[in-house]
């Protein structure tokens, strides 16, 4: 195989081997036979409100698309007509669209579509505006092909067919997907086209929602070798004003290929449409799963936020119910003969609050026996929860707390309420260099043992490596599998209870006097004790 030795090496060069839009031929003709590829023309054929395509890099999807905007907007409105905006993730990529449009506005319709443009008022966050440059082109319909900026708040109030190019790259993609929703109203149509940026970006989450039969997207899949089989590369020559050969075709696809090097999940990605773990990712996804097991339990508790108003007896009676029906059964089967640690992510609103409980085993792994997640708790309910699962633990001999910002509260009643066995974590850098590898090194030895779970898997596939130290990523969201948005809860949880594990401690025996345990173990003398509290016999024989 002979190779091309003209081609970039480096995929950041790519664009320059592949074709953009003012590589055009002057008399192009998209319309005429042989010049769209089959994945092109299955794209135009879809009339579907809503479809997505996860794609290769330079298919030829965003070239389709510009086509089919060009064709709607120079409609009639009675034919189907209607405005048509691009929003792209970056200013170039809309210049390229809109040069797309205006080319093919010239060739098929005859018509010489100017490019205007305009500048654009993007909203910004703190409700200023920023002046931007945006283009278009308008056709006699009344209607225009405009690219317009990927902020969702200057969507909103839009009306006509959408297309979101590069979804996966923008920085609210989530934001702008529920902006353009609300244009099927009136009878709009949205387009959301992308090559993937890893496993956890919203934009594959799009995508495996609309697969599980979750939403009403239909998805096209069509990678660069789908492109290359169906003529890419003679498209390529024909540009560039070259004979076509299949050796030729064999070395420019092997060029391409070999220009990632070693980095087969980026070729992957960015080529075959195969999501990656993302960069710099502390776990693999088949490290995590091969620790995972059946039976686990992983139980949630979501309140609205009215329950933070209702009197402080109701809020504490709901709770309790709760606790005995959903915790009691799980803390009641657990080996009183085996010790026991626990790690609590503290969270208020926004992210969840998630408390693990471990056994540490004879073989010394650390086996996860529940996990408790909970959404919109108020504070005093959360330490009503704690104190229960707590309380109840056999051999109960070390548990690590959140204390940073609002877990501050919760940290100190749980240290002043089971003393030197409370470690009070302020999470640093010195705590992550410190204590996050012994965790992921448990993956690697098979030391640790996760429930079988969505979300506590995509938990730990959010551990990355950011500045040198393993962590999830501040600012890093994703869905779970309750709809709504994670951080990493359950493995900074499960951190903590490693971390927990391998504190020192101490545990104490005892032997009660004959005369007293029955009152100590009876309830009903025991008319002082809160409900979370277990009579004080059962309590203190859970620290032997």
């Amino acid at each position: 195989m002979t190779t091309a030795p003209h081609l970039a090496r480096d995929p950041a060069k790519l664009p320059d081997i592949l074709p953009t839009g003012a590589d055009i031929p002057a008399d192009l003709d998209p319309l005429a036979d042989g010049v769209l590829m089959e994945h092109q023309k299955t794209w135009l054929e879809d009339s579907s409100d809503l479809k997505i395509c996860e794609k290769g890099r330079r298919t030829g999807i965003t070239f389709a698309e510009a086509l089919d905007q060009m064709l709607i907007a120079s409609a009639s409105r009675s034919a189907g007509g209607q405005n048509c905006f691009y929003i792209g993730d970056t200013k170039d990529k809309g210049r390229e669209f809109i040069g797309y449009v205006a080319h093919f506005a010239k060739v098929i319709l005859g018509a010489l579509a100017e490019i205007e443009e305009f500048i654009f008022e993007d909203q910004q966050e703190d409700g200023s505006t920023k002046q931007i440059t945006a283009y278009r082109v308008r056709f006699a319909s009344g209607f225009r092909v405009e690219a317009l900026s990927s902020n969702p708040a200057n969507i909103r109030g839009l009306q006509g067919t959408v297309a979101i190019d590069e979804a996966a790259f923008h920085r609210d993609v989530r934001e702008v997907i529920d902006a353009v929703n609300a244009m099927l109203i009136w009878g709009g149509r949205v387009r959301v086209i992308s090559t993937h940026n890893g496993h956890l970006n919203p934009f594959n989450e799009l995508v495996r929602e609309a697969r599980a039969g979750k939403s009403a997207w239909k998805v096209h899949r069509y990678t660069f070798a789908d492109a290359v089989l169906n003529g890419l590369f003679k498209r390529v020559c024909l540009m560039k004003g070259d004979e076509w050969d299949q050796e030729k075709q064999d070395a420019w696809e092997a060029n391409i290929r070999g220009s990632y090097g070693a980095r087969t999940a980026a070729m992957q990605q960015e080529l075959d449409a195969i999501p990656s773990e993302m960069e710099g990712a502390a776990l693999t996804r088949v490290q995590i799963e091969n620790c995972m097991q059946d039976g686990i339990p992983f139980i949630r508790l979501i309140k609205p936020d009215a329950f933070k108003n209702a009197p402080a007896e109701r809020r504490t009676a709901e709770i309790r119910t709760w606790c005995e029906a959903e915790l009691l059964p799980v803390l009641k089967a657990l080996d009183p003969d085996r010790q026991h640690v626990l790690g609590e992510d503290f969270a208020r609103t926004g992210d969840a609050t998630d408390i693990v409980v471990a056994e540490i085993g004879v073989d010394l792994r650390r086996r996860w026996k529940l996990v408790v997640e909970l959404r919109n708790i108020p504070f005093a309910q959360q330490k009503e929860i704690f104190f229960f699962v707590g309380d109840r633990l056999p051999r109960f001999v070390k548990g690590a707390v959140d204390r940073t910002g609002n877990g501050a509260y919760l940290a100190e009643e749980a240290a002043m309420r089971y003393g030197s066995r409370i470690v009070e974590v302020a999470f640093s850098r010195a705590w992550y260099e410190t204590e996050m590898p012994p965790y992921i090194e448990a993956f690697a030895d098979g030391t640790i043992v996760l429930p079988r779970h969505e979300d506590v898997l995509r938990d730990h596939q959010a551990l990355q490596f950011v500045d040198g130290i393993i962590r999830v990523p501040r600012d890093f969201r994703f869905k779970g599998s309750d709809g709504l948005e994670r951080h990493g809860d359950s493995a900074v949880a499960g951190a903590l209870a490693w971390f927990a594990s391998r504190q020192e401690f101490s545990e104490y025996d005892y032997q009660s006097a004959p005369a007293l345990r029955p009152a100590l173990d009876d309830p009903e003398t025991d008319t002082d004790r809160p409900w979370w509290q277990p009579p004080l016999g059962r309590h203190l024989r859970g620290l032997i």
